[in-house]
């Protein structure tokens, strides 16, 4: 299981991630050959090493001064990363925009978030990277509908939807795949302070867009002159982070630095680590084990009560901590079961392959979630009937749960004839006179 960690503490843009990914390991040349299947302007991709206050970083280049097939010449150069018009300075990280740049008009116009949308389903990109790349535009459409007012899929996406960001963000989430990154952290982030000229006028930083999409991330009190955050460097942070704050627990295996374009009085870098992490248990202050699992949930409103039972006898005996079924009412009134699933993560993939192939669902929904369990021990209680093993839990050192393993009652209650409830009663009596009777063992 693989964790990325994204240091932002001096901010973070598209191009400064896609370029740490890079100097972190990932593939460039594999990465620019996917783009290139896209129905995108020609383009030509590459990093150069800056030094950033003695930090040495890869720095992206992006050059759409490339003839088409036909001898044009389509796009304007993008190595100095000043040619922007719009708010989401991505390749003019940490300054102003240089106005007389801007004399530059794409030739390639504006794109339609729904265009883009659109693109992305059709590409011929890995499940995950496709699903990234459109979590992330639709965040940004969503993000620019609600400042504007409009149908987020007719947004004009300015310079979030210019080639270059196009490229930053399925870059980014190409990288992911090619390092085989499953979870995503990041430190809080700032964002800067003075004046951005955005396509609507000038407005204070943090643009509109980027603290839309900073909405629930949390911000850092480092503060510096300029745009330190833009709104693609947001979405990343919004749609793809699991979890903020300081480097995770696990095993850094490799260390990357993506430039700004600004040499400033900070290093203007961001730094990316890479980490393999074990789902395992860790404790808490209180030393109670608190572990990950995964949460897998999917409706259905075609399912019998036996295919049911069945489901979840397969469930369990593949690892599943529990299954459990919530009678719901669907669309148009229909009644359904809400199926969940409470899964170990290192098991999580193969249950919810599960419920793909043997319920009709088109769909399974899994988040990450954390349990706190009790510290547990299992004991052994002698009964006049015979042996059974009862599980104690245990909080802040004392024991406040005893529970009688259920196969071992439900056996004796068999084989003595007794109810179950007189037998569960009876384990519990002898746990608690264990002390005076000497009848409990390890």
């Amino acid at each position: 299981m693989k964790t990325l960690h994204i240091d932002c503490t001096f901010g973070i843009a598209g191009d400064m991630l896609l370029a740490a990914l890079v100097d972190l390991g990932a593939d460039l040349d594999q990465i620019a050959t996917a783009l290139r299947r896209l129905p995108i302007d020609p383009f030509e991709l590459g990093t150069r090493p800056v030094d950033r206050c003695g930090i040495r970083a890869r720095l992206l280049t992006i050059d759409l001064d490339i003839a088409d097939p036909h001898g044009h010449v389509r796009g304007i150069h993008h190595d100095d990363h000043s040619h922007h018009d719009h708010h989401d300075a991505d390749h003019n990280h940490g300054h102003d925009h240089d106005h007389d740049n801007h004399k530059h008009e794409h030739v390639h116009g504006h794109r339609r978030a729904g265009d883009i949308l659109t693109m992305i389903a059709a590409a011929d990109l890995p499940n995950r990277a496709r699903n990234r790349a459109t979590a992330l535009f639709t965040a940004i459409a969503e993000a620019e509908g609600r400042i504007h007012g409009i149908d987020p899929g007719e947004v004009h996406l300015h310079e979030v939807g210019a080639m270059d960001s196009i490229i930053d963000i399925l870059g980014v989430c190409l990288a992911l795949e090619l390092l085989g990154i499953d979870r995503i952290s990041a430190s809080p982030v700032p964002v800067g302070h003075g004046i951005i000229d955005i396509a609507h006028g000038r407005f204070p930083i943090p643009a509109p867009a980027t603290l839309e999409l900073l909405k629930g991330v949390p911000l850092s009190d480092f503060d510096a002159p300029g745009e330190l955050t833009t709104p693609t460097g947001a979405a990343f942070l919004g749609v793809l982070v699991q979890r903020f704050g300081g480097l995770p627990a696990g095993i850094p295996l490799r260390i990357g630095y993506g430039a700004g374009n600004r040499d400033s009085a900070h290093p203007n870098v961001l730094r990316s680590v890479l980490f393999e992490a074990e789902r395992s248990s860790t404790t808490t202050h209180d030393d109670e084990p608190r572990e990950s699992i995964g949460v897998l949930e999917c409706q259905l409103d075609d399912v019998t009560g036996e295919q049911l039972g069945h489901l979840m006898g397969l469930l369990l005996e593949a690892g599943a901590l529990d299954v459990f079924y919530t009678p719901i009412t669907m669309k148009k009134s229909r009644p359904g079961t809400l199926i969940t699933v409470l899964a170990p993560w290192p098991r999580a993939d193969g249950l919810e392959r599960l419920l793909l192939l043997h319920t009709s669902t088109f769909g399974v929904r899994r988040h990450e979630s954390s349990r706190r369990i009790l510290n547990r021990r299992i004991e052994v209680v002698e009964t006049e009937w015979g042996e059974v093993r009862v599980k104690i839990g245990s909080l802040d050192g004392r024991d406040i749960r005893v529970a009688p393993e259920y196969d071992d009652i439900h056996r004796l209650a068999l084989e003595h004839d007794h109810p179950l409830a007189d037998v569960h009663a009876r384990v519990l009596e002898a746990y608690a006179l264990r002390g005076d009777s000497g009848s409990l063992r390890r």
